[in-house]
């Protein structure tokens, strides 16, 4: 990512309650190139962060409304939702 693109970050469900609301928009660092490298990052800033992501295995994430792996590449997105795994009923 350029490390001065914007991003609009979403969190849905037990995430959103661990982070303490529901959407932010973050100037993502030029280092961080994935999904995974982005929870990472997430994760350093504060407590409630850590809380959030301290099992990047149980959060799933959506690139522009497209669900997306950890080694999905973060360039060119607007938009990043991180939730927890869906069940069906």
């Amino acid at each position: 990512m350029n490390k001065t693109q914007t991003v609009d970050l979403l969190y849905f469900a037990w995430v959103r309650e661990r982070m303490g609301h529901g959407r932010e928009t973050v100037a993502v660092p030029e280092h961080v190139e994935t999904v995974a490298d982005l929870m990472t990052w997430l994760s350093a800033r504060d407590e409630r962060s850590a809380a959030a992501f301290a099992h990047p295995s149980t959060v799933r994430a959506a690139i522009d409304r497209v669900h997306a792996q950890p080694g999905a590449r973060l360039a060119g997105a607007r938009e990043i939702a991180f939730f927890p795994p869906v069940t069906g009923g």
